[in-house]
């Protein structure tokens, strides 16, 4: 066990502006069975809570009904795709670097902990060169449970080598500020994510609507971590 604060982040909408190549994919999948795609901007909305619950809200759009494989055919075919263009058109959001840096210099470490699976999570940071920035990169298949189960949350800063006592966690929808909540530890909401309900709804303890933004936040949420 480390002694340095842990800063755990969602990935998709908080991290990464992943939605057009999310969205890419979804439609391609729609496509291949004959329905119409969906709108990027109110598409935004829709991820966040997996694969598979993308799959059926962009069907629920249509009205269409499928079975429980079909659904599973779908989500297995729209995961193959994703995987091969995953960062085709996904970037960090603005100021995420400088954040990182700023954080990194005053002793800070970080953590992903987010509902995609592992392993395209990893491919992600991977292609966009900002795995190395993460003690820890945790998805809903890691450890069998996804957020907001506390266990999620509480197992990743395990992984990290962090302590309870000293961790913030960053995102930009319900199950973040759900997990945060249910694990005890302060939440940071992101104001340029995806989220149906809005994040100030939510209720984080303090929101930022751009990076630069966050060193400050977390310095008033860990008040005895380096300054």
């Amino acid at each position: 066990m480390t002694d340095f604060p842990l800063v755990v982040f969602d990935l998709d909408g908080t991290l990464v502006d992943t939605a057009p190549d999310l969205i890419s994919a979804l439609n391609w999948v729609l496509a291949r069975e004959g329905l119409p795609p969906v709108p990027l901007a109110s598409a935004r909305k829709m991820i966040g809570q997996g694969a598979r619950r993308l799959i059926e809200r962009g069907l629920e759009l249509e009205g269409r009904e499928m079975s429980m494989a079909d659904v599973t055919r779908l989500t297995t075919d729209f995961i193959d795709h994703y995987a091969a263009h995953i960062a085709d058109a996904s970037e960090p959001f603005d100021g995420l670097i400088a954040a990182l840096d700023n954080l990194e210099a005053s002793g800070y470490r970080f953590a992903v902990c987010t509902n995609k699976l592992e392993w395209l999570s990893q491919l992600l940071l991977d292609r966009l060169g900002l795995t190395p920035r993460f003690q820890a990169i945790c998805g809903a298949d890691t450890f069998g449970v996804s957020k907001p189960d506390p266990v999620i949350l509480q197992q990743t800063v395990a992984r990290a080598g962090g302590r309870m006592s000293a961790v913030v966690m960053v995102g930009d929808a319900g199950p973040d500020i759900g997990v945060a909540r249910r694990a005890g530890i302060p939440v940071i909401g992101v104001e340029f994510g995806y989220t149906e309900v809005p994040i100030a709804d939510l209720k984080p303890d303090l929101l930022i609507g751009h990076f630069r933004d966050l060193p400050d936040a977390i310095a008033r949420l860990l008040p005895s971590a380096p300054q």
